[in-house]
Parts: structure tokens; sequence; C-alpha cells
């Protein structure tokens, strides 16, 4: 149960550097643009030799790990009044044959701190339900369709207003469409995956696994931001 878990708040240290997915059921009244020609430092693509130039960038702002029913409460009503959110969820890898997992962790980034669900708690599911349901509200991600599906498996849920931002790129002739090879060519930063492989259903969670799933999440917002600004949103 909720109460049972301590409230926990993550910064990253100061001295760290910091960077102030297929539409899907998208219904909150906004057209799609048409194709148009990218503007000339946006419209190719990035090596990993280029990508690894670049300089990192971790989400540095407020981390809340959900825990109580007041950090409940107090996370949908901040996530409800943005007009998009940043959207990821992370599932425990599988190294074995046959080996399958559900999503450990989901993540919503608003414009003042990252939200992360941990779904072992039940407890949360209606809450995640009412954000992915909400028209109002965009769920901004890459490969949102997929995460969607994967939390189906946990959870009913008539998802609305979600925005795949790797569809977008595609849309607008890119070819490279995860978030880090996007991070890179749009936002000029390079996100670390260092804990893409690890235990995401662990009770408790690293300092480590914390940023980096809180950074995933707030990418995806800066990147549906930038794309705002470019008009191709």
């Amino acid at each position: 149960m909720l109460d049972g878990y301590r409230t926990l708040k993550w910064r990253v240290p100061a001295g760290l550097l910091c960077l102030s997915q297929n539409w899907a059921r998208y219904h909150s009244g906004h057209e799609s643009h048409p194709p148009r020609r990218l503007p000339p430092e946006f419209g190719g693509s990035v090596s990993r030799e280029e990508v690894n130039r670049l300089p990192i960038r971790r989400y540095a702002g407020s981390i809340r790990l959900v825990a109580t029913a007041t950090d409940l409460a107090h996370a949908v009503e901040d996530i409800l009044r943005e007009s998009v959110v940043g959207f990821d969820t992370e599932t425990r890898p599988a190294f074995k044959p046959g080996e399958v997992y559900l999503p450990s962790l989901v993540q919503f980034a608003t414009a003042s701190a990252v939200y992360l669900l941990q779904l072992q708690q039940q407890d949360l599911f209606d809450a995640t339900r009412d954000v992915l349901s909400s028209p109002k509200v965009i769920k901004a991600g890459v490969s949102v369709a997929d995460d969607v599906r994967a939390l189906k498996k946990l959870f009913a849920v008539d998802e609305r207003s979600l925005l795949d931002l790797g569809t977008v790129a595609r849309r607008h002739g890119l070819k490279q469409t995860g978030v880090r090879n996007l991070a890179a060519i749009f936002l000029g930063a390079r996100i670390p995956k260092g804990a893409k492989t690890t235990n995401w259903a662990a009770r408790r969670l690293t300092p480590d696994q914390i940023v980096y799933a809180a950074t995933d999440a707030w990418t995806c917002r800066e990147l549906y931001l930038r794309f705002k600004e470019l008009k191709i949103v």
C-alpha cells in the first residue's frame, strides 16, 4: 500500500549539466502539421562519434518518487494542470529466451517536476489511467503505443492525446528517431543510457536509476517544446 513507503525527492548535484514516440488517439483539438523541410541543422543524421562529443545532460530539477497517498494526489493535480507532459516507462530487461517482464515504472514530466510511479503498487493504477485517458494533456514520448500496449497488460485504459515524437520526426524526413538521437539532433545533448539494463523491478531504485528515468521523460517534454518551436507539431 502507498502508506507503507517514504517520500523520496532526488536532485542531481549542481555540478552536472542541465538542459533547460505514431500519433496514438490524439484528441486534444490540435491538428498535425504537414511535412515541411526542417532547417539544415536539424535535417541530417548524427553519427555515434558526433553524439559522443556532445555534452552529457541530465535532468537536474525536482524528482518525486510517489510514495504516499498525499504524494499521489499532488502528482495527479500537477500533471493534469499541464497541457503537455513527457511520458516514458521502464521495464526490467530480459536476458534469457522466453523471459518477459511487465512495466515496472511510469514517468511523467511536467514543467516543474518529474513524477516516478512504481507499478508494483496497484494503488497507482487508477492515477496512471486518469493521466493517460485525459484528452486535455498531451503525453509526448517515443514508441508510446508500445508503452501503452505493455501497460494494458497491467490495467485497462482508454488512452487519449498520445504523441509519438519518433513518428513526427519520420514524417519530416528523419531516419534516426530514438530519444537519444533526437536529443542529439534537436537539443544538442548526449543523454546517458547507463542505467537502461538495470533491474527496474527492484523495490528500491538507485539514485542512478531515478535520475536516468527522470531524464528520459523530461527529454521527451523538451523535444516536444522544440518541435513546437519548429512548427512540426
